[in-house]
């Protein structure tokens, strides 16, 4: 195997020569086994490849809580699936580790797209893991409004990241949700965490006024931004920010360091004026760097405070609770609209409802009416 130089650029502490080369083995690395479905069908045409055998509840549940990263990929696919037999299955394998789930520290990433984050987060990650923590990291592709499907490139974007053993990456579809989250991304952040994970770093499609519905699943939020992108105060909705717990100015090294600073100093002059998102904590504006690991550091101890100060005050169970019934009321919304869009009668109605609708012939709130009544 090949092996290209390191830049310069890339702190020692972060990586080391493995992840400079110019292929990549081929198999499972870093305990990642490319997220199999719990039920993976045979391939067509080939049929050495045999179909993968159903697992237990009692093996989904050793195997989550034994830190099997197999498993652990198979359980959250089980989760995410639609199939009925596969919901009633992964109902009973979250009520059993829910015990010992909620030990990790929730933390929720989001920016524009090509801000950085990726980056950020893979350096991030492997300083963690350097430092001896778990590290999981749920990032969200989103998932196209034609056919449905999604890149799903995280995984080949944090090459470093991955071959981390301590350290486990999973790419999933938002499968059209909003918030830039995945509609399980909560459960699987508690398989993760039933798994050992103590720190969860979610990482969010960069969908602009969406993306506070990140803010209700996670401890610690903070928003990624870059100096020189247009007029810093318009970069995000101001609604995104208000959630923010960390305002943080990316790729502060080279020449945009100081172009970085000044952002990151305008940006805490418009803090001035907003109310804190979370009660007893002043949202701070910093400037970070992927590259620079003092500013790693400094990133991380913030966080740490943050968790210090909040669990002191109660504010950090308190939100905890808060989000656990925000997300039973979301999930009784969700399974309300499935049940009535799958009822017969419904079904039978809304067609013609919706031509007379789209001719002009019926209005919208006297065609919502004329539904609901099926209820």
């Amino acid at each position: 195997m090949k092996k290209r130089q390191k830049p310069d650029w890339v702190p020692d502490c972060l990586v080391d020569d493995r992840h400079f080369t110019t292929e990549v083995k081929s198999g499972v690395e870093g305990g990642h086994d490319g997220m199999p479905g719990p039920d993976s069908a045979p391939s067509r045409g080939n049929p050495m490849v045999k179909k993968r055998r159903k697992l237990t509840l009692d093996e989904y549940q050793q195997g989550v809580l034994g830190s099997d990263t197999s498993i652990l990929s198979r359980a959250i696919t089980l989760v995410e699936s639609h199939l009925a037999e596969h919901e009633e299955l992964a109902q009973a394998l979250l009520k059993r580790i829910l015990p010992h789930a909620g030990n990790s520290i929730r933390v929720g990433i989001t920016g524009v797209p090509g801000v950085g984050k990726s980056t950020l987060i893979e350096s991030l990650g492997c300083m963690l893991c350097a430092k001896g923590h778990r590290v999981a990291i749920l990032a969200v592709d989103p998932s196209s409004t034609v056919h449905g499907g999604s890149i799903l490139g995280d995984k080949t974007r944090m090459e470093n990241l991955v071959r981390e053993p301590n350290a486990y990456i999973r790419p999933s579809p938002s499968s059209g949700s909003l918030g830039g989250v995945g509609r399980k991304s909560r459960e699987t952040m508690l398989l993760c965490e039933a798994a050992g994970y103590d720190i969860i770093l979610v990482e969010t499609v960069g969908v602009g006024q969406n993306e506070v519905t990140v803010r209700s699943m996670v401890d610690f939020f903070f928003l990624v931004m870059l100096a020189g992108a247009g007029d810093e105060l318009q970069g995000m909705k101001k609604g995104v920010i208000e959630i923010a717990d960390l305002l943080a100015v990316n790729k502060a090294d080279g020449n945009n360091l100081q172009p970085a600073k000044l952002a990151a100093s305008e940006y805490g002059r418009v803090l001035e004026f907003l109310h804190p998102a979370t009660p007893g904590w002043k949202t701070r504006a910093v400037t970070c760097s992927a590259f620079e690991l003092p500013t790693l550091a400094s990133l991380w101890q913030t966080i740490e405070e943050f968790c210090a100060v909040t669990r002191s005050s109660g504010a950090f169970a308190d939100r905890r609770k808060q989000q656990s019934i925000e997300w039973m009321h979301t999930m009784i919304e969700e399974e309300l609209r499935n049940r009535f869009l799958r009822s017969e009668s419904v079904q039978a109605l809304l067609p013609g409802i919706e031509a007379q609708v789209a001719a002009n012939t019926l209005p919208v709130t006297a065609a919502v009416n004329q539904i609901m009544r099926e209820l």
